[in-house]
Parts: structure tokens; sequence; C-alpha cells
């Protein structure tokens, strides 16, 4: 059996930047492409290894996929790569951004323009309730298709699970962590799966694990239950110890909570449940901070703003035009978090 792929830092990283090179090597499809390119445009230690290899790729797919059209051919990728490698063509390889990183004010500012290629998914849809049932048909991590971006597989803090590279990552090595994947379970948290992710990160041997996750309604884009996996070196600004939620003096924009007990935040997680509330969660090693907000069909969400998921409400925000990256303000983006805020009473 495979140890697990948070024993240490060294073994995540080097597993991690392995295995995109090793799918780049074996796999010639636009979507692994897409994957690998989206991952290395993230981490300079990766671009660098893996653009040269990136960019003769990317050449000879702009050709293969420019005489399939003129010829006519049904095309065999799936509609959502083709239509993101015809735009990354448009772009042309030698003009792709990379992401960059400041801070303004307390909040963790991205510009990231790859990722605003990413296709919606359930994200953009309409929210009527937390629990939707799963559906086989759909887009789940159960695809035969997603087996070749499964970073790794195996038992997992007592329970099996599948580790897959984020095709689109907004975080430092960032997975999708299924467990039980061929339980097919809904994007819907269980007491059993909520102690499962709050045991993981107590005991990661990966110093800054952190799990993220979205409710249905609140950017959740897959309805098969998953966390969103990823190593932060410095708190989120959600973490900052200057926020009353962790025991500051600063008000926070939106009602945030923090728990240090797994039991204590359940019973909160279980009232929203009882109310259909969305919310996102931010899990660390021994504590868990949870924001309850509204969902991301609001009328009083901008179309920019819909999308928003854990990060984002956890203070991390990734724009995806420079202009829009440089000159976003604190009271700016306060305001867009603001919005979020469930109304009481």
């Amino acid at each position: 059996m495979p140890p697990s792929p948070f024993a240490s830092l060294a073994t995540l990283e080097q597993n991690f930047a392995d295995g995109l090179g090793a799918m780049l090597v074996q796999h010639r499809g636009l979507g692994v492409f897409i994957l690998v390119l989206a991952n290395a445009a993230y981490d300079s230690a990766l671009w660098a290894r893996l653009s040269p290899a990136l960019a003769s790729r990317h050449a000879e797919l702009a050709a293969g996929l420019t005489a399939s059209l003129r010829r006519g051919d049904t095309l065999a990728e799936p509609d959502d790569d083709v239509m993101v490698f015809l735009k990354l063509n448009l772009i042309g390889f030698e003009h792709l951004g990379r992401m960059e990183s400041r801070r303004e004010g307390p909040w963790q500012v991205m510009f990231n323009p790859l990722r605003a290629l990413r296709p919606p998914r359930s994200s953009g849809q309409c929210y009527d309730g937390l629990l939707r049932p799963f559906d086989p048909a759909g887009f789940h991590f159960n695809k035969p298709f997603l087996a070749k971006e499964v970073l790794w597989e195996g038992e997992l803090a007592g329970k099996p699970a599948r580790l897959l590279y984020n095709k689109f990552p907004f975080a430092r090595l960032h997975g999708l962590l299924v467990p039980e994947p061929e339980k097919q379970t809904p994007q819907m948290l269980s007491p059993e799966l909520h102690g499962w992710a709050w045991h993981l990160c107590a005991h990661a041997g990966v110093p800054g694990l952190c799990l993220g996750y979205n409710s249905t309604g609140a950017g959740a884009s897959v309805n098969h239950l998953h966390f969103q996996s990823f190593v932060q070196a410095d708190p989120l600004p959600v973490q900052d110890p200057r926020f009353a939620h962790n025991g500051g003096s600063a008000p926070y924009p939106l009602p945030c909570q923090r728990f240090t007990e797994p039991a204590d935040a359940w019973i909160e997680l279980d009232r929203l449940h009882a109310q259909n509330t969305p919310y996102n969660l931010l899990y660390g090693r021994n504590c868990m901070q949870l924001i309850a907000r509204v969902p991301q069909d609001s009328d009083r969400l901008s179309a920019d703003s819909r999308g928003y998921g854990w990060s984002e409400m956890a203070g991390a925000v990734t724009l995806f035009s420079r202009e829009a990256y440089v000159g976003l303000s604190v009271e700016e983006f306060e305001a867009v978090l603001t919005n979020f805020a469930p109304r009481t009473g």
C-alpha cells in the first residue's frame, strides 16, 4: 500500500513534480497539456523544469488541432479542453502569463490569467439547496479519463482516498482529495467525513497542510464529495491572529467562526445544513474556520464574484487581468466580501 501523500513536505513536492513530468511524457492529449501547463505556471520551479517541453508540446498540439479542424474531422478531445486550448493558442505560448502574488493590507491578491480559462461547471448553477443527488452521468472524479490525473491513491486515515491534480490551481501543491470515491457521495459533508478531514490535518507530516471545502451553492464545481488540499507556508488572511474570530481586535468583513474542537464545529455545520445555508470551510492543524454565506446566485453578488469559494472567503482572491490585479484596493475587496454575509433576522 502506498504511503500517505502527506507524510512529508519533501515527498509531496517530489511526487507532485515527478507526476506532472511523467504525465506530459506519457499522455499527449489536450487535457494533460492544460493541466501540466496551469500547474507549472503557478510555480516558478515547476516552470523552469517543464516549460521547454510544454512549449514543444503546445506547437505540436496546435498544428494537429488546426489540421483536424481544416479537414472537418470529428475531434476526440472533450469540448472543454478544445475551447481552453483554442484560447491558449490565440494568446500564444510565449505570451502566457504566470501567477503573481502580492499583499494588499491583510489580503492576498493573485494574478492568474490561465485560471480565467477554467470551465464553470456547477459553480455557475442556480442554488436550490445543499443536497443535490449524485449524477453518474455528470462530471465526477470516477470518470475513466481522469485516471491519468491521479497523483496518489490508497488508504488515508483509515479510508480509501484519491488525490488528483487540480487542473487550474490557485494554491501551492493544490490537489483534489476525494475520500471513498467509489461511494459516489454528493458534495454534502457528513459528521464522519468532517472528522476525517480534521484528523488528516491534525496528523499530517506536511507543515501548513490545509483542506478547503466549498458546499453546494458556495463555489463547489463538482457534485462529488471532495476537499481541496494545499500547503500554506504563511497563514491565509482568515487565519491571521489580528482578526476577532482568532482572538484579535480587527473585525473580519463577514461573519467567521473559528473552532478548535471537531464536535463543536459539527454542531454549527449541522445547523447550517438544517437551514440550507451555503458555507465555506478551511481546515488547518487542530482548527477550522467556517464562513456561512449567501448562495452563489444571489443578486447581491456581481458576475465576477459569483464563483468565489473558500479561497476568496479566506481572503485570497485570484484575478485574471493585470489591471484588476494592480488596481484592487483594501476597501474594494472588503466591500465585495461584505456582500457575502447572510441576512439575519
